[in-house]
């Protein structure tokens, strides 16, 4: 028998704490987790519990205080600023609560913008901007702004601009926060298609069970530790 591959992610230890003295604050008090690729996890607990902590440290926003950080089997934990920056670029998509879409310009155009940044030509960021906007059912919505379109359109331009890098993981950030119930399982059902069909992972922090629900891993943290994690029986492996 083949041995198993290992985790995309492996956190081992990893602490995080803030401030000096009298201020300090351990946000993490030793944070243990695998995340295999391709899997749905869904990260929950209350405020404070350590989960944005962890997500910002898995999104290379932030740095563990010490433990160590593997992706691919390599310590991301070692990398400087610059480099971590091009993990982001490289490997990361990110999807957040309030679109973060820029309101003058079209759907089209708000989704090439990481190519802009990594200096992909004009005509190859169009093809891959409308391709990532047919992805997420919106390639006829192109030259719109976000005024012209509801939160779950603009949701899914955010979702589109998230992967048109194509990313090994995508992190969203209570993805579904400012969308009714009808557009909050749209999203989800879209979330759960790419992660199907394109193979990316997805790390998603939310507060609302029912969107838990549509993950296959769930990871509980309460007070800086992760207090258990399980597997939901209702998605197919």
């Amino acid at each position: 028998m083949a041995d198993n591959p290992l985790p995309l992610i492996q956190l081992r230890n990893v602490t995080k704490v803030y401030g000096e003295g009298a201020t300090q604050f351990q946000a993490l008090k030793g944070i243990d987790l695998d995340i295999t690729a391709g899997d749905f996890v869904a990260v929950m607990g209350p405020s404070g519990s350590g989960k944005s902590t962890t997500m910002n440290i898995l999104g290379c926003l932030d740095v563990p205080s010490s433990g160590e950080f593997l992706f691919n089997g390599f310590h991301v934990e070692q990398l400087g600023r610059d480099q971590r920056a091009l993990m982001r670029r490289k490997y990361l998509g990110f999807v957040f609560q309030g679109f973060n879409l820029l309101a003058r310009t079209s759907a089209l155009e708000n989704v090439e913008l990481p190519l802009v940044y990594r200096g992909d030509p004009k005509a190859q960021r169009r093809d891959a901007a409308m391709a990532a906007l047919a992805k997420v059912g919106l390639d006829k919505w192109w030259d719109h702004t976000p005024a012209e379109l509801s939160g779950g359109q603009q949701q899914r331009v955010a979702i589109a601009r998230a992967i048109v890098t194509n990313p090994a993981v995508l992190l969203a950030d209570e993805p579904t926060g400012n969308l009714d119930s009808e557009r909050s399982v749209e999203i989800m059902e879209l979330l759960t298609d790419l992660n199907r069909t394109s193979n990316i992972t997805v790390l998603m922090v939310t507060h609302e069970p029912d969107m838990a629900e549509f993950a296959r891993t769930l990871v509980h943290f309460k007070d800086g530790l992760i207090e258990r994690i399980e597997q939901n029986d209702k998605v197919p492996a």
